[in-house]
């Protein structure tokens, strides 16, 4: 595997996380807010939005993936850890750094559900449309992607590449 094209640069990731800050800030309208971020992908992207949510903001980690080691979601979502969340009548966002099938985002919407929140609302950095499998409502959207397998601002294959500042391809080499 090899670094390809740039798809989004870290200029153009700065903007559209502030625009997208600003907006979840101006629909919550001072109200508080539990971001509830799956990890490892979108730290970078959670950390970024935090700048722009104003301060009733608590964030809360969750893990869940169905990539394993592979560039293709396996559909199995494996979710292993929720800790002491309370968010029973509160409002919910939760973010993701990228979905595409679905299944992940949809599995984490369902188990934050039944645990009562006030509203739950989605954020993910980016979305693949053309790997759906599962239909799923997205309330605030980075940017859209091909079907191609990015990495880089918290995305990784196999532990690798999640430093890089922007977005780029990875290829087979």
């Amino acid at each position: 595997m090899s670094l390809g094209q740039v798809v989004f640069t870290s200029e153009q990731i700065a903007r559209r996380v502030a625009e997208l800050g600003e907006a979840i800030r101006r629909d919550q309208a001072g109200r508080p807010l539990t971001v509830l971020a799956i990890l490892h992908g979108c730290i970078q992207f959670v950390d970024g939005l935090r700048e722009h949510l104003g301060d009733e903001v608590t964030i809360e980690l969750i893990q869940a993936s169905s990539y394993r080691d592979g560039t293709a979601s396996t559909g199995n979502v494996a979710v292993s850890r929720y800790g002491k969340m309370a968010v029973a009548g509160r409002d919910v966002l939760i973010v993701d750094d990228i979905v595409d099938t679905g299944h992940t985002l949809a599995a984490v919407r369902k188990a934050v559900e039944a645990m009562e929140p006030r509203s739950v609302r989605t954020c993910v950095l980016l979305d693949k449309p053309a790997r759906r499998q599962v239909d799923v409502a997205i309330d605030y959207r980075g940017f859209e992607v091909p079907d191609v397998f990015v990495v880089g601002y918290g995305l990784d294959h196999a532990g690798r590449y999640r430093d890089l500042p922007h977005i780029a391809r990875l290829e087979q080499a």
